[in-house]
């Protein structure tokens, strides 16, 4: 790992732990202790899902460490607009991967709390995003944030990956 990117690994490590641990781990576990009549077929299926979103969440937040140079946490924003991996298809799979792993203990627990905790988060993030991170994005990174928005889906993941024009440019 390149000397600069050390503070940009710590920094996602904690917020992490302390973003996606805390609202898909222990807000649920507060719910449900981790305890639920949910049958079989339905703790199997919740814990794929919870799998998938969690896969999706280190994925993204991996992403930020190899690409942008900074975290993901607002206080300490990347220098670079992150546009690859997972973002090429969708712009919050963050979001995304954490609504899943949410749902999937929803699904896992047969909890209705969860099932309202989901709908909390989902407005609270939605808020968020259209408030506050897409306003700050367009101020921070511009024509580049504008072309990336305008290309790649909010929440609704491509069928192809987009491609930044600096990587269109041919041999």
């Amino acid at each position: 790992m390149a000397r600069s990117r050390v503070p940009a690994a710590v920094g996602t490590i904690v917020f992490f732990v302390v973003a996606p641990g805390g609202t898909a781990g222990l807000v649920p576990w507060l719910i449900t202790r981790w305890e639920g009549d949910a049958p079989e077929w339905a703790r199997a299926t919740g814990a794929a899902i919870v799998l998938a979103g969690a896969l999706l969440v280190v994925a993204a937040f991996a992403q930020f460490v190899l690409e942008g140079r900074g975290t993901p946490a607002p206080v300490a924003p990347t220098q670079e607009l992150v546009v690859g991996g997972l973002y090429r298809w969708v712009r919050n799979p963050m979001y995304l991967g954490v609504s899943a792993a949410i749902g999937g203990q929803a699904v896992m627990f047969a909890s209705v709390g969860v099932g309202l905790w989901l709908a909390v988060f989902v407005l609270a993030t939605t808020t968020f995003t259209l408030v506050y991170e897409e306003p700050t994005l367009r101020r921070t990174y511009g024509a580049s944030y504008d072309a990336y928005a305008a290309a790649v889906p909010r929440w609704r993941p491509r069928v192809t990956p987009w491609r930044a024009p600096e990587d269109r440019a041919g041999p």
